[in-house]
């Protein structure tokens, strides 16, 4: 993809980073923001007091395009005069030239890797020398006492609904030796919680030859307790590499926390392997119930997409049964979205809209409830809690069943004020929606 001419920012001058989408894009934005203050630049208060606006878009599906395109619009209007504004991300990889030719108000479209990658377009390298693979790039101190940790770009997974592949290219797995230097620099910095991410986390190392190298990089992260980290936790796991090893590095290592977040998608095993993805209700029930044996406190999140191309009631019904057996803490459900070259975009005749939103909703009510269920059922226990900063002038943070920004939260009452980065122990006294109210020791 050729980017647009665009002149390299200058020392003293101001940016802004706007990031849409998953933690794997804040990673990213974060090594641009830790390159950009490399080269003399400062944050401005403002994307309207920038000199150079990035937006960091996101382009899974519909909705996340749409929002990409919106926000990229508002800060068109929103910059000073003279400002330039670069699009990278999803967005810019999937689309490109094409992307370029419909916002004219944009300066440069540019990816993150390659030729024209924003490495080079935007953060000179390597003309300035350093790596051009925005993986190895630094980070900057982390802003939170909790930092994502990006151990592999891409996917070598065929899921029929799944453009990724296609933009952001084959699984490129990165050593183990530069992760934990990146986990050690963050945990100086102030971390206390490594939250790993990856397309395909399950299957790191496999693309070098190492299938199986998430266990020992855990065990290898496990050795900064010693610096302080407290806790690793692992987001995005595809069920079929759940196995024995990893699930007994997550119980019995001292920082993984036993928090398993499954990429199962639906539980009918006709429609999952259309979808071209492993597994059934059954197994995955199997799976679960083994985990709660070994470890009751064990939480699960997953998500779930309603409305697949042959999706027939006998599969919704299965779906219902498998969340509410399952008891899930926590899930994400979709409606299916027809993605642009994906094999699931020419499977024929959609599921009905409507017939997709009450099936929707009909999973919303269950889920809802058992989420609720789960998080009334720790009243009256002691947690926990690694604290992340203050709300109203009062204490918030997360035992190890909440992930940072997509879970809820802990509400502490306190004698006295906690820093951010401590852990306490307390006890949870109410339940209001996904938060917990919890009065510390």
């Amino acid at each position: 993809m050729a980017p647009t001419e665009f002149s390299a920012p200058r020392s003293g001058q101001r940016f802004w980073v706007e990031t849409l989408g998953c933690p794997k894009n804040a990673v990213d934005s974060d090594k641009v923001v830790a390159s950009l203050l490399g080269d003399g630049l400062t944050p401005a208060p403002t994307a309207g007091d920038a000199d150079l606006v990035v937006v960091n878009t996101c382009a899974f599906i519909e909705a996340a395009r749409q929002e990409s395109i919106d926000t990229v619009l508002a800060l068109a209007d929103a910059r000073k005069d003279g400002a330039r504004l670069v699009v990278t991300g999803c967005l810019a990889e999937r689309y490109g030239a094409e992307l370029a030719a419909a916002l004219p108000e944009v300066d440069s479209v540019v990816g993150f890797a390659g030729e024209g990658s924003i490495s080079e377009v935007i953060l000179r390298r390597p003309p300035k020398g350093g790596p051009r693979d925005l993986l190895e790039l630094p980070r900057p101190a982390p802003s939170a006492p909790w930092a994502y940790v990006k151990v592999a770009e891409g996917c070598d997974r065929t899921c029929a609904f799944c453009a990724i592949p296609s933009f952001r290219g084959k699984q490129r797995s990165r050593t183990p030796e530069s992760i934990v230097a990146e986990a050690r620099g963050l945990v100086a910095g102030g971390a206390r919680e490594i939250v790993l991410v990856a397309q395909d986390l399950a299957s790191y190392g496999r693309d070098t030859g190492f299938p199986g190298a998430l266990v020992p990089l855990l065990q290898s992260l496990d050795r900064l307790a010693g610096e302080g980290l407290a806790r690793v936790r692992l987001l995005y796991l595809y069920p079929s590499q759940v196995r024995d090893p990893l699930v007994g590095a997550m119980l019995d290592l001292e920082t993984p926390v036993p928090y398993f977040d499954l990429s199962l998608q639906h539980a009918s095993a006709p429609l999952l392997k259309s979808m071209r993805r492993w597994g059934s209700g059954e197994r995955f029930l199997a799976m679960i119930d083994e985990i709660r044996r070994r470890e009751p406190t064990s939480a699960f999140r997953s998500s779930f997409i309603v409305g697949f191309p042959g999706e027939t009631e006998d599969d919704h019904e299965e779906l219902l049964g498998f969340v509410e057996a399952a008891g899930l803490d926590w899930a994400g459900l979709f409606p299916f979205s027809p993605e642009d070259g994906t094999p699931a975009a020419e499977m024929g005749a959609p599921v009905d809209a409507d017939v997709v939103k009450e099936r929707l909703d009909e999973l919303s009510v269950i889920q809802d409830r058992l989420t609720q269920a789960a998080r009334d059922a720790l009243v009256g226990t002691r947690v926990e809690v690694l604290v992340d900063g203050s709300e109203g002038g009062a204490p918030v943070g997360r035992t190890h069943r909440e992930a940072p920004e997509i879970d809820g939260v802990v509400r502490l009452s306190a004698d006295g004020q906690l820093a951010a980065g401590t852990i306490v122990t307390a006890e949870v006294v109410s339940a209001v929606g996904p938060d917990l109210m919890a009065e510390a020791d």
